[in-house]
């Protein structure tokens, strides 16, 4: 289906638009603070969950929860076509900052900045539903608040099988940069985050004393040519253009300095922004890891996890998200995107329909950005009210 972007009434809806910011931007802020100071794990946000509907219900939103009890989709207007996503689970890190909505789950912090995501997507259908109102939304909007995004594979698939998509011909999302400063937005058309999997490949021989390692698998020293020869190899058997890279984060084998183990194992992760490779790499990986421990005269069996595909923007996605952009915000935000080997499971809705995500500068001017998945990481919270105008700039676009 080709989608037609329709000029808004623009005069009257971005006053409405002002005007609303200007009156509950603190509000805005209030909200984020109070998911950042309750972070919660994936597919274990109910306290998040609850707090959504409540904000949602005062407004008289209609919402329903996901079939695992956690995550709900809002929709505004009648037969929605373009969906908002946000995601909404945090990290199993300890937050180091002192601020007084600093996380009080030991151990939890929004340290990828999905409070500021979904605070966001709230303003977003808290505007739309008043638009609605006055006849001044073009279509309805969907807005998915999704659990479960930092998991493989993703909660994305829970959005998918519950019907999330249904009727939606677009879906854009908006993700934190602490590389941009407050008031750009990134936008780039095709791949702009990788494909990312788990891969583990275990090894088991024989074993035996080290003083007589010919007469035994010697299968620490296959364990270190797996994990030195794998990526090598694998580098060598694709196209260079693909982005590909696999990287272990973990091996193990052995308990004793004098006795050759009989098992041992390596876990990594396989990247790549190439969607056909994300496709052929677990037959490729299997392939040379077998072929190194066999030289060794060990098995190895490879366990490859599929993540999350490559968010691959497609062009109606991020034209919907730059005449937002130009509307509700100003067309000098709009900064070039670089890609990133970060997984996102948005990938898995740009599999299915068209869309794109954007990236929402949050560094404050001035200020020492700390990096997306650190304990530190915090955002300059003027960044909430940019993202909200994106995205009903894109929905008053859309028609």
């Amino acid at each position: 289906m080709t989608t037609e972007f329709a000029a808004p009434k623009e005069e009257s809806a971005l006053e409405v638009v002002d005007d609303w910011l200007d009156r509950n931007v603190e509000r805005l802020i209030g909200i984020r603070r109070d998911l950042h100071a309750h972070p919660e794990l994936g597919r274990q946000e109910r306290r998040t969950t609850k707090q959504l509907q409540a904000a949602l219900a005062a407004a008289a939103i209609p919402t329903r929860v996901l079939p695992g009890g956690t995550g709900l989709i809002a929709d505004v207007g009648e037969r929605p076509a373009l969906a908002l996503r946000a995601d909404l689970d945090a990290l199993p890190l300890t937050d180091t900052k002192n601020v007084a909505y600093r996380s009080v789950n030991d151990g939890i912090t929004h340290a990828c900045g999905h409070d500021v995501h979904t605070t966001v997507a709230v303003g977003a259908a808290l505007l739309a539903a008043r638009l609605h109102a006055i006849g001044l939304l073009p279509r309805g909007v969907r807005v998915i608040f999704q659990p479960a995004e930092e998991v493989m594979p993703g909660g994305a698939l829970d959005v998918v099988a519950s019907g999330g998509l249904d009727g939606i011909e677009q879906i854009l999302a908006l993700h934190c940069d602490p590389s941009l400063e407050l008031g750009l937005v990134g936008l780039a058309e095709g791949p702009i985050t990788s494909a990312s999997d788990s891969v583990e490949v275990r090894l088991t021989g024989a074993g035996g004393h080290t003083a007589r390692p010919h007469l035994t698998a010697d299968l620490v020293s296959a364990l270190a040519a797996i994990v030195n020869q794998t990526p090598a190899a694998l580098a060598r058997r694709v196209d260079p253009r693909a982005g590909c890279v696999l990287v272990w984060g973990q091996i193990s084998a052995g308990t004793a300095a004098n006795v050759i183990p009989r098992e041992g194992v390596a876990r990594g992760t396989f990247r790549t922004l190439d969607a056909s490779l994300w496709q052929s790499a677990p037959a490729m990986i299997t392939s040379i890891a077998a072929e190194i421990a066999a030289a060794y005269g060990v098995t190895a069996t490879v366990h490859h996890e599929r993540g999350v595909p490559p968010v691959v923007n497609t062009a109606a996605g991020v034209e919907l998200l730059r005449r937002g952009l130009k509307l509700a915000v100003s067309p000098a935000a709009e900064v070039k995107t670089v890609q990133s080997l970060g997984g996102e499971d948005f990938g898995w809705y740009l599999e299915r329909v068209s869309g794109a995500m954007a990236r929402l500068g949050v560094a404050g001017a001035g200020s020492e950005a700390v990096d997306l998945h650190q304990p530190g990481f915090d955002v300059d919270e003027r960044c909430i009210a940019v993202g909200v105008r994106v995205l009903i700039g894109a929905a008053l676009s859309f028609g």
